[in-house]
């Protein structure tokens, strides 16, 4: 294929979603099942309805994922991207002077 370099690839997979609203954490977790790596400019879009769960409880979905491989160029852009915005925080100015 002449444009391989192009085109990203897709497929579905089942995935655990841990979610946690308490006072201590409010996080969203989702593992992927199976032993997929994900690299830069992958993507992945967990399917089904939103989640709402109440305040201080702790629950775990099960759900169907989909995960787009990003192709060898936007994989490359997507590391040179982050390089620069990694660069973006060497950007540090020292004063001269005391603190006061």
């Amino acid at each position: 294929m002449a444009l391989g370099f192009l085109t990203a690839t897709s497929f579905d997979t089942p995935c655990t979603i841990t979610v946690e609203q308490s006072s201590e954490h409010f996080h969203a977790h989702v593992e992927l099942d199976g032993d997929i790596a994900m690299e830069p400019g992958d993507k992945v879009r967990v399917h089904g309805a939103p989640i709402q769960i109440p305040f201080g409880t702790r629950q775990v979905f099960e759900r169907r994922a989909t995960v787009t491989r990003a192709s060898p160029l936007k994989r490359a852009l997507t590391k040179a991207a982050a390089y620069f915005d990694l660069a973006e925080l060497y950007e540090v100015s020292f004063n001269a002077g005391r603190i006061k």
